[in-house]
């Protein structure tokens, strides 16, 4: 109800699972995150760039060689 998202967003999501291993604990941050965004824009439903950028405030994964 508060975070609809439409079929361009869904997909999106799809990929940031598969290619960010995003969890699910990472993907409702990331809806958080996403709905902060559009309530900023003062937007009802949560759009592709919102989702896009809170992606983008993820932090970059560090490397550990041991």
């Amino acid at each position: 109800r508060y975070c609809a998202v439409d079929d361009a967003s869904q997909k999106l999501l799809e990929n940031a699972m598969d290619n960010l291993a995003l969890s699910a604990r990472g993907l409702h941050r990331t809806f958080k995150i996403s709905r902060t965004i559009a309530d900023l824009a003062h937007s009802k439903n949560i759009k592709s760039e919102y989702i896009a950028e809170a992606l983008s405030y993820r932090p970059k994964e560090q490397k550990v060689f041991v």
